[in-house]
């Protein structure tokens, strides 16, 4: 198991025990506060299955070459596994932590299996993805897909880019007034986005450290 594989294991756990036990009362209230991105979630997956399901299958999966899908190549939030922890099954979530522990010595992601992604749903980062490639393949014949995708990616900022109060901020927020700490807590502890916070006005009193959310 390599750095990579423990940082994502060590959340997954995290997350898994802490919906169990110390948020297990409020797991239905955090199923709730997601459905808004899960519908948001949807619309991406329509515009992808539309547009760019045979392109990036042809190009990219068969052939192994996808830039999206190389070795350890994926950024994760925490608020990606807590999301995926509340909509994925038992034997869903036991899948990524036995991949998780086993020596990646291939070049692909270790999520990627034989089917495709072992996520529920996938990190956001791996969703919006679009490689230059694939983008000039589809934008260039029918521009006003771009138009729609660059929607698309201005709405993804609304959950995770801490100018604003936003989801992703509000779910790490969750698990850190319970005591739990993770690396992946990047909306809460990545100094790049403290600073996006603090010009947005969002940091607390007490410097930045991130308090309770109801």
């Amino acid at each position: 198991m390599n750095d990579y594989q423990r940082e994502q294991l060590d959340a997954l756990i995290m997350v898994r025990d802490g919906l169990r036990q110390r948020l297990h009362a409020q797991r239905s209230q955090l199923v709730d506060q997601i459905q808004a991105y899960m519908a948001f979630r949807g619309s991406v997956d329509r515009f992808f299955s539309r547009h760019f399901n045979d392109v990036c299958t042809r190009t990219c999966y068969e052939s192994r070459t996808s830039a999206c899908c190389s070795k350890d190549g994926i950024i994760t939030f925490f608020a990606d596994t807590v999301v995926n922890a509340l909509i994925a099954g038992p034997d869903q979530l036991d899948r990524l932590e036995t991949v998780l522990r086993a020596e990646n010595n291939g070049h692909r992601c270790v999520f990627l299996g034989d089917g495709g992604c072992l996520w529920t749903v996938r990190p956001v980062v791996c969703a919006m993805f679009l490689c230059d490639r694939a983008m000039q393949t589809v934008f260039e014949p029918e521009p006003d897909l771009k138009i729609e995708w660059e929607q698309l990616r201005q709405q993804a900022r609304h959950y995770k880019w801490p100018d604003r109060p936003v989801l992703f901020d509000d779910l790490e927020k969750v698990f850190i007034a319970r005591g739990m700490r993770s690396s992946l807590m990047h909306l809460n502890f990545s100094p790049g986005l403290l600073n996006v916070k603090k010009r947005a006005g969002l940091l607390d009193p007490s410097g930045g450290r991130p308090g309770r959310t109801a």
